[in-house]
């Protein structure tokens, strides 16, 4: 069983539908992301499809923060997703009507333009996610409510596209991982590899990591930083590297670093999406 951000309509839902599209698994939603991966880590479900980084918006901040300190799991895929986000409402909903727009923080995010240009100055709402947003709205009597979102929402729960096609960006992407409570032991030729490291906080601690991915010819795609939460001005620091952690290269690279490192985690290699 693999669990979805929930309910039925939302980007994820697609994402784990296509994901697994030649494989014969069932699905179960889960109301946020945070309850989707414990759901994970306590073995409820066997693998977590969930959003890590927007094309627009950047990294989703919950689900890096889940998974560097509130469970143990690996990351064994990923799949990148085409975003098209479209202004959604009750059928007969006229645009100069809507007088609130709700939907996941993301959404509202890429599509700025929209919302400053035809939308200034109304209320904005956030819900767990853009299925929810159409719930809400196809369970109100209230037709001046509008949400962001896919269009499956509109058709999964009878609403209507009132603009399509509204994001920021046309070439609006997001990408997700699989995360399971084992690593993926299977390498290919275009593999990824994810790391959390944090280092003591003092000059040349960082560069020491960063050196010994460039000594060691290993480049390095990503790297982001977010607040340990235990200390103001302590981070910890989320790496992408191009290659499989049992790569010679890499595995040298990361036993310099553990050596430097107060805190490392390996996160997962796995194929790109």
């Amino acid at each position: 069983m693999v669990g979805f951000l929930g309910p039925v309509g939302t980007f994820s839902y697609m994402a784990a539908k296509e994901y697994y599209k030649d494989q014969d698994v069932e699905l179960k939603e889960y109301p946020s992301i945070y309850t989707l991966i414990k759901a994970a880590d306590n073995k409820e479900i066997d693998a977590a499809i969930v959003p890590v980084e927007n094309s627009i918006e950047g990294s989703v901040n919950i689900t890096l923060d889940t998974l560097a300190f509130h469970s143990n799991l690996y990351i064994c895929g990923e799949y990148v997703l085409k975003v098209c986000e479209n202004l959604i409402a009750k059928k007969g909903t006229k645009i100069e009507d809507i007088k609130k727009i709700i939907s996941h923080p993301q959404p509202i995010g890429q599509c700025s333009k929209i919302i400053n240009s035809k939308f200034a100055g109304i209320r904005i709402e956030y819900t767990e996610s853009t299925a929810a947003a159409a719930k809400i709205i196809e369970a109100n009597d209230d037709d001046s409510i509008a949400m962001l979102g896919p269009a499956a929402c509109a058709e999964l729960y009878g609403l209507e596209i009132l603009e399509e096609d509204c994001g920021d960006e046309k070439n609006n992407c997001t990408r997700f991982i699989e995360l399971k409570k084992q690593p993926n032991t299977v390498s290919a030729s275009n593999d990824k590899t994810s790391l959390i490291v944090s280092t003591a906080n003092k000059p040349g601690c960082l560069f020491k990591v960063i050196e010994s991915f460039a000594k060691n010819n290993v480049n390095m795609s990503k790297i982001e930083s977010r607040p340990e939460k235990k200390q103001l001005g302590r981070y910890i620091f989320f790496i992408d590297l191009d290659g499989n952690i049992e790569d010679e290269n890499i595995k040298k690279a990361w036993e310099e670093i553990k050596k430097e490192a107060y805190y490392t985690v390996f996160l997962g290699s796995y194929k790109k999406g």
